[in-house]
């Protein structure tokens, strides 16, 4: 029986194993690093909105000040929520997205490492052997129409996800913004 698996070839697969995983380790340091700055931005901002709405708070004088103050702080509070929750769904989108892909480079290296040995297999099977070698590749071709179709139905899920979110998010701003306007 021939060996298949040549001290090269483990190297090679190890080497591009590493290379996967610093790139994968690049991605999320970068996504963590994205997120790090939106919540340390949002935070800030926070903070300086707080103190400002305090600052207005205590200039008040009477009620109906009040109430324009409440209505004119509503509005910009929460189009600050959507705009931050927004941006992370953007971030981890990305990171996702980041993943898929390597995952689909991956699995279409290992379809092609499958397909090669196969092929030496072929070549060196004893005769009658090309059944099972048919039906081999016909499993990896069904494998990989099944992993197509899961992720293109997972892309469409993925899509009228980010399509509701958008409708909601539009929604409650312009919700809040006819509630803002009605109190003034």
């Amino acid at each position: 029986m021939t060996n298949f698996t040549t001290p090269e070839q483990i190297l090679a697969s190890n080497q591009a194993s590493i290379e996967t995983l610093q790139t994968l380790a690049t991605s999320a340091f970068a996504n963590i690093e994205r997120l790090t700055a939106l919540n340390l931005n949002t935070a800030r901002s926070v903070m300086e909105d707080s103190v400002a709405s305090t600052r207005a708070l205590l200039a008040i004088k009477d009620v109906k000040e009040l109430a324009a103050l409440q209505a004119s702080l509503a509005q910009p509070v929460v189009e600050k929520a959507v705009t931050y929750a927004r941006n992370v769904y953007e971030i981890t989108s990305q990171s996702q997205e980041d993943a898929s892909k390597l995952l689909e480079e991956q699995l279409a290296e290992i379809n092609k490492t499958v397909a090669t040995a196969l092929d030496q297999a072929a070549k060196s099977a004893p005769a009658g052997s090309d059944v099972a070698v048919t039906a081999m590749r016909s499993a990896i071709a069904a494998a990989n129409s099944a992993y197509d179709s899961m992720s293109k139905a997972a892309k469409q899920v993925s899509d009228l996800a980010e399509a509701n979110v958008t409708a909601a998010t539009e929604a409650t701003v312009k919700a809040v913004s006819s509630a803002a306007r009605k109190v003034a």
